[in-house]
């Protein structure tokens, strides 16, 4: 693929250009037309963050090339939401003149939501004290003109929220709305629109259940429940699992939020479940859950950029119907060379989280062969 520009009107050449690119990579294992979910040319990334470079008396932000290690001033970012693309400014001219809040920060993070929350994360490399919580007060009150804002401030082992530590995320999904709590520092989709349309295909490949909605629904990798809330209408009941502390916390805050209640949600590794289902190992939190009172026809999975372990592959394999959500088609192609053994893809989707990159998100639906 050719070098990237992040210029609008070359977007859908790259996207075209992603789209033959993925196609090549499944025709091994599929070949009708694979589904393509563009994103908003700008102004489509939810979070960012950037290094605070102090000139003098001037402070800015930077990016580093990642190729050439060379600091590339950023005074402003289409790629981000509006909301940050307006606090950036707006909180470097505040602490410009602020001793309490400029010396030695160092970075600044920016989580946003779609209904004009944020989250702004402001790292130093010194301790901070009563005086830097009361201005970083002062500041919130004065960024409040842009939206609901939290701030928290970070130095080596220590953490001050003013408020929270998160935001609320409202996502509309085939008309229906479902909230999640997005956490500073934990996973979450970065592109929210484009992360609508992955969620709305994930419904869409798993709606043969509703009308005989008496199986259930395993999720390997579930996050903060991102796809386990609103597939959980296609389901009987879901049973989803997840490493992160963090992440349960959150998706079982969601599960609160958003008044569901056939969700279980287990802590524990892909790896771990995988080797707990083969009888290789024994669990008081599987054991907890009732794994016995399931019946999962349907896995989905969201795994990391290296995949699926072989265990996972074979744990996967024995449900009929897998959705497989991949952040490396790559490593997606590697495990369907093991999967298509026993299934098929019938459906494939390519979903442009990241514009002007290489990254390539993709959704592979897979039955199990007649």
């Amino acid at each position: 693929m050719a070098h990237l520009t992040t210029n609008p009107a070359d977007y859908q050449r790259q996207l075209d250009e992603k789209a033959q690119t993925l196609t090549a990579m499944l025709a091994p294992f599929y070949n009708s037309p694979v589904a393509v979910f563009a994103s908003s040319e700008e102004f489509y990334r939810m979070r960012a963050e950037f290094r605070v470079w102090h000139d003098g008396d001037d402070l800015y932000y930077i990016m580093f090339d990642p190729e050439t290690r060379e600091k590339i001033r950023i005074d402003s970012f289409p790629v981000a939401s509006q909301l940050i693309n307006q606090l950036m400014p707006a909180v470097l001219d505040y602490i410009r003149s602020r001793p309490e809040l400029r010396q030695k920060l160092f970075q600044v993070e920016f989580l946003t939501s779609t209904t004009n929350e944020a989250l702004i994360s402001m790292l130093y490399h010194r301790q901070l004290g009563a005086e830097w919580e009361a201005s970083a007060q002062e500041l919130r009150l004065f960024l409040g003109q842009f939206g609901s804002i939290d701030i928290v401030g970070r130095a080596r082992k220590q953490k001050i929220c003013l408020d929270k530590d998160w935001i609320t995320e409202t996502l509309n999904i085939e008309g229906k709305k479902f909230q999640f709590q997005q956490v500073e520092n934990s996973f979450t989709q970065p592109n929210a629109a484009v992360n609508q349309h992955m969620i709305s295909w994930a419904l869409s490949a798993t709606a043969d259940n509703v009308a005989n909605k008496n199986t259930d629904l395993l999720e390997l990798y579930c996050g903060n429940g991102n796809f386990s809330l609103p597939l959980a209408q296609n389901f009987r009941q879901v049973l989803a699992t997840e490493i992160s502390k963090t992440s349960v916390n959150s998706a079982r805050y969601n599960c609160e939020l958003n008044a569901i209640e056939n969700v279980t949600l287990v802590r524990m590794s892909a790896e771990d479940f995988s080797a707990v289902m083969a009888g290789e190992k024994e669990s008081r939190r599987a054991e907890e859950a009732n794994l016995s009172s399931f019946d999962c026809q349907t896995v989905l999975v969201d795994p990391p950029r290296a995949g699926l372990d072989e265990d996972t592959v074979e744990l996967v394999r024995q449900y009929e119907t897998i959705v497989y959500i991949s952040c490396n088609p790559e490593t997606l192609v590697d495990n369907l060379k093991s999967l298509q053994r026993t299934h098929e893809v019938i459906q494939a989707a390519l979903f442009d989280q990241f514009p002007y990159t290489h990254h390539m998100e993709a959704g592979v639906l897979l039955k199990r062969k007649p």
